[in-house]
C-alpha cells in the first residue's frame, strides 16, 4: 500500500480556543493513550511542519551538531526497533511500557551525543520538537473527524508516516487495533 501525507490542518483547528484542550485522565492510562494516539495521526503534518521550523532553526545556527544529533536519534530508534521485533523481552516492555521504550531512545540518544559535545542541540533540536508534540497530543480534545479519520487509517485502508512510525513503536488506539485484526482474519 502506498504511503500518502496527511493533509495539513487548519492552524485554527490544530490550536483553537482554550475550550479544545483539556488535562487528561492521567488515571485511565488506555484513554490518554488514544488520545495521544489519534492526534498524532490526525494532525501529523502540523507536528512535522513544528518540528521542521525547530530543527531548521536551530540547524542553521548549528548544522553539524543537528546532523550527528539527527543521526546517532535514528540510529538508536532504528536499532530498538529491531531488537523489539527480535528480542521477545524487549517487545513486551515496548508493548507495555510505550512510555519508558520512548524515554529509553532519548536518554540513550543524550548519552551518546554528549560524548561529542552536542548536548544542547539535541536538548532543543531534536527533544523539544518532540515535546511540543507530546504535549499537543495529551492535551488537545478530539473531534468527529479526528476519530473518523484515524479509523480509516487503523483498518489499513489508508497509510501515512506517523502510522509507520507508531506501528513500529506498536501503538495504536486499542478498538481499532482489535477492528484491524479481525480484517486482517477476515482477508486470510
Amino acid at each position: 500500500m502506498d504511503v500518502q501525507v496527511a493533509p495539513l490542518r487548519s492552524w485554527d483547528d490544530f490550536i483553537p480556543g482554550h475550550d479544545r484542550f483539556a488535562v487528561p485522565d492521567f488515571k485511565d492510562i488506555s484513554k490518554w493513550n488514544n488520545r495521544v494516539v489519534s492526534n498524532l495521526l490526525y494532525y501529523q503534518t502540523n507536528y512535522l511542519v513544528v518540528a521542521a521550523a525547530v530543527i531548521s532553526l536551530v540547524g542553521f545556527l548549528n548544522p553539524l551538531s543537528m546532523l550527528l544529533g539527527a543521526a546517532v536519534v535514528i540510529l538508536v530508534f532504528l536499532t530498538f526497533v529491531w531488537a523489539s521485533h527480535n528480542k521477545d523481552f524487549i517487545r513486551k516492555f515496548k508493548k507495555h511500557y510505550p512510555f519508558a521504550f520512548v524515554i529509553a531512545i532519548m536518554l540513550l540518544s543524550y548519552f551518546l551525543i554528549s560524548f561529542f559535545g552536542g548536548v544542547m542541540v539535541f536538548m532543543f533540536g531534536i527533544t523539544f520538537p518532540l515535546f511540543l508534540m507530546f504535549v499537543h497530543a495529551s492535551l488537545r480534545l478530539r473531534n468527529i473527524k479526528n476519530k473518523v479519520e484515524n479509523k480509516i487509517e487503523s483498518i489499513g485502508l489508508k497509510k501515512t508516516p506517523m502510522g509507520i512510525i507508531l506501528d513500529l513503536l506498536e501503538q495504536q488506539e486499542e478498538s481499532f487495533t482489535k477492528l484491524a485484526d479481525i480484517l486482517a482474519k477476515a482477508k486470510e
